[in-house]
């Protein structure tokens, strides 16, 4: 990581240095890094050192960094791990430009790799990431978005960048097909388990431990899983506050629909759900060669049920 780090510093060198100073901020702002992680822990397992994976890893999370920054604009969010978004502390028109130029810069880095290979899951996963985005919007207040609906967008949303990281991980290595798709299964199982924890915590966290808004997905007008959860197991009346909170982001409600979310289990269904995704994640890692990496890719699986930021 510390040499992804570096890449990192290289290629934020602009001749405009407000870029390097909002990349820099939220870059810097205690992520976890688990995309470029993820893709090291892959080339790791399927036994290949090249110095390439160090610039892959840094363009998956200047991709990563470039949603951050035009979610928190879209979503007008106002704390992220911990201290001020980057649109709260420079401006919407810096956090989008800055954004921009995340992008295009991921892209000249992907050139590097001279792999048309690449630069296609690359591609496909940078597409499928903005239709998420645009799915998730044009969902917003909608009380009758379903399991089904709201697994789509995070599978776009989140889990694409993780399947597409461990993808990469094993076009690196040059493993065959099975291998391969058996590392992209482990990105997007894990990516999924991750975005529906997420949404848990917004409804079971502490802000100091999470490092954002408790009720940020209520006020946006998200429908998560505890949401949709809540709404199946809900009496009528309690049905009908959560949809008055969702249609109006009502988040003077926030205690009461935690309070419902709590009473009917909406949690414990939540938590299953991400459960069998880290199984299924599990399973995944078990078909590549038995390692200290592949160790890691288990155990990232299981620790991501004990997440509380």
């Amino acid at each position: 990581m510390g040499q992804v780090d570096a890449v990192i510093t290289r290629r934020l060198a602009s001749g405009a240095p407000l870029v390097g100073q909002v990349a820099r901020y939220i870059i810097s702002s205690g992520g976890k890094r688990l995309r470029p992680a993820l893709l090291l822990l892959v080339c790791g397992a399927l036994g290949w050192r090249g110095e390439q994976r160090f610039n892959l890893a840094a363009v998956v999370e200047f991709i990563h960094t470039a949603t951050l920054l035009h979610d928190d604009v879209v979503d007008d969010s106002t704390l992220r791990r911990g201290r001020a978004t980057a649109n709260q502390q420079f401006g919407n028109p810096a956090s989008v430009l800055v954004g921009d130029f995340l992008y295009s810069r991921a892209f000249q880095m992907m050139l590097d790799a001279h792999d048309m290979r690449i630069m296609e899951i690359l591609a496909e996963a940078t597409n499928v990431i903005a239709e998420g985005e645009v799915m998730q919007l044009m969902n917003m207040h909608d009380p009758e978005l379903d399991e089904t609906g709201y697994l789509q967008v995070i599978r776009s949303k989140t889990a694409k960048l993780f399947e597409a990281s461990a993808r990469l991980g094993a076009v690196l290595a040059g493993a065959p097909p099975a291998i391969e798709r058996a590392c992209a299964d482990y990105g997007q199982a894990l990516g999924t388990a991750f975005q529906v924890i997420d949404d848990v915590l917004d409804y079971a966290g502490e802000v100091e431990e999470m490092g954002k808004n408790l009720g940020d997905d209520l006020r946006e007008g998200k429908v998560t899983l505890p949401l949709i959860a809540a709404m199946r197991r809900a009496t009528p009346q309690q049905r009908a506050l959560i949809r008055h909170a969702i249609e109006e982001s009502a988040v003077g409600e926030l205690e009461h629909i935690i309070a419902i979310v709590r009473e009917t289990g909406a949690l414990d269904v939540a938590h299953a759900a991400a459960a069998a995704e880290a199984q299924r994640a599990i399973e995944a890692a078990q078909q590549l060669p038995q390692n200290e990496h592949s160790a890691a890719l288990v155990q990232l699986a299981a620790s991501l049920l004990q997440r509380r930021n």
